[in-house]
């Protein structure tokens, strides 16, 4: 087991696991941290709790100190700085006519490295881009070419239900979502109501999917023959969230929608 705090550095960010040592380090605290790409700024959003080996990434890095008003001071000048460099970024690509979208500029706490963050609708030749930028801020120069829901999460925007896209809200990590989704939950199968600002399916999609999965195994199929309280009949449709079934009656020649509970599972032929 290790004594971890979970520290996340952008808002809906991914949360990531640190060793607090000997520092009193509690939930919203700003610390330092010292990560892959360089010391980093980001806050507790996990107390100081016990975690198994399986749930941590080896070598556990540890937690520098506890972030004081200059290290907060630092950050609000990196972004600053960071618009800047935004700027001159994106002077440098209409110069050299590359077909690349620049979405958001990014400076590590140290200043140790700027990463731009672009789109493309391929691959992109910004050798000559990055040679530029070297000479001009004289620092490590990172391009990263980012997907549409990475640049949903970053820029934001509102979603079709009228708030604040998941994304960049709360979503730490984007987990697949599919059109068998949508067919499970009996949406319309219509591109522009199925998809958020990114032109993904909506991650929203997600969300309740378990609940129909779990629903519709407690349901019969539709085309199977069941047994009713009104007699014999085929399911011609199935309403997972109230849990009812649509069945045509064979004497009755009618469509009667019954509760789970008036269906004879057992009767089924």
């Amino acid at each position: 087991m290790f004594d971890v705090v979970g520290v996340r550095f952008k808002k809906a960010g991914k949360i990531y696991y640190f060793d607090p040592g000997e520092f009193a380090v509690n939930n919203h605290d700003y610390v330092i941290v010292e990560t892959a790409r360089g010391v980093e700024y980001g806050q507790v959003v996990i107390g100081r709790k016990q975690v198994a080996d399986t749930d941590v990434v080896l070598p556990l890095k540890k937690v520098l100190r506890i972030a004081d008003e200059k290290d907060r001071l630092q950050v609000e000048d990196n972004k600053k700085i960071a618009s800047e460099a935004f700027a001159i970024c994106q002077d440098k690509i209409v110069a050299h006519t590359l077909d690349m979208k620049l979405v958001d500029v990014e400076y590590t706490f140290d200043k140790n490295k700027i990463i731009f963050y672009f789109t493309a609708e391929g691959r992109v030749d910004f050798r000559e881009l990055v040679k530029d930028l070297a000479a001009i801020f004289r620092t490590r120069i990172e391009l990263r070419q980012i997907g549409v829901r990475d640049e949903a999460k970053m820029l934001g925007g509102i979603g079709p239900c009228g708030r604040i896209l998941c994304c960049s809200t709360f979503l730490g990590d984007f987990e697949p979502v599919s059109i068998k989704m949508a067919k499970d939950q009996n949406l319309s199968l219509n591109p522009a109501k199925i998809s958020g600002l990114c032109g993904r399916l909506m991650c929203c999609l997600k969300y309740e999917n378990d609940n129909y999965e779990s629903g519709r195994d407690e349901l019969p199929d539709i085309g199977k023959e069941v047994a009713t309280v009104m007699g014999h009949g085929r399911v011609v449709g199935v309403n997972i969230l109230e849990r009812k079934i649509q069945v045509n009656l064979y004497e009755a020649e009618r469509v009667i929608e019954f509760p789970l509970e008036e269906i004879s599972i057992a009767e089924k032929v």
